[in-house]
């Protein structure tokens, strides 16, 4: 139920809070109803607090009496780091990359246990994905997903392997000790690969973009059928295509750090 408690004691906040997440990917448009009980709230406290989100912007309705999310949140969203920076920085060479390869190209950071996916560019040629820009996909399971874990704390992986993984398809990796060694390899050989982990007949390769100061701070990769993927093709062009970011972010900070300074 979209994540939410029946706690009596919750914050105001808490509870506004509880509101909007109640909407996600399959549930865009909800009734007044349908909030309360997603939110876990009562319907009369579920009405005060969704009035008072439509009044700001932040939800918005429509003629048959149903909610969504508002431009509102939409504006400040734009307002993030991982979109004013870093997708914007990354948008032409994802566009370069999407239009010499025509199959699907992915930017990712990692948020928690999840790989949230910044930016998604596709074509007609390209084989149909499940990751959508804005959502979540895990990390084990995603050529991103693994980039993204093998660069993080030990600490993390340790966490994602008590939690369990999920298997979505019969090649997904579900075993810690399996896990680990494919991490290891993705460091030593600079890149990722996942074959018909998360969807079946899909291959994807990936490639970690570094920071200013050399950690990585997203995933590069490419998402394409099994059936005519060459790795090392898919992966070629995504090395220089994370560099160039590297470096676009580079010269970003030097602006903004010459900007302060005069």
């Amino acid at each position: 139920m979209a994540g939410n408690s029946r706690d009596p004691g919750r914050s105001v906040t808490a509870r506004a809070l509880s509101v909007l997440t109640a909407f996600d990917v399959e549930h865009t448009r909800l009734t007044l109803t349908a909030i309360a009980r997603r939110a876990a709230i009562p319907l009369a406290t579920a009405h005060r607090l969704v009035r008072e989100l439509e009044m700001w912007g932040a939800l918005t309705r429509d003629g048959d009496g149903r909610y969504a999310i508002g431009l509102r949140l939409w504006e400040i969203g734009l307002l993030a780091p991982v979109n004013s920076s870093l997708r914007e920085v990354a948008l032409p060479f994802l566009q370069d990359l999407c239009a010499s390869t025509h199959d699907n190209v992915h930017l990712a950071v990692r948020d928690e246990l999840a790989a949230v996916y910044v930016e998604k560019l596709s074509t007609p040629r390209a084989v149909p994905i499940l990751s959508r820009t804005g959502g979540r996909l895990p990390l084990h399971a995603t050529g991103v997903g693994k980039v993204l874990l093998a660069h993080a704390p030990a600490s993390v992986v340790h966490e994602c392997c008590e939690r369990g993984l999920a298997r979505r398809t019969p090649y997904t990796i579900t075993e810690p000790g399996r896990l680990n060694q494919e991490l290891h390899a993705v460091r030593t050989r600079g890149f990722a690969r996942a074959n018909e982990e998360m969807t079946l007949g899909n291959c994807s390769v990936a490639v970690p973009v570094l920071g200013a100061t050399g950690e990585v701070i997203a995933a590069l990769g490419i998402v394409a059928h099994s059936v005519r993927a060459d790795v090392a093709k898919l992966v070629k062009p995504l090395f220089p295509a994370a560099e160039g970011i590297r470096q676009r972010l580079l010269e970003h900070e030097r602006a903004g750090h010459d900007a302060v300074s005069r």
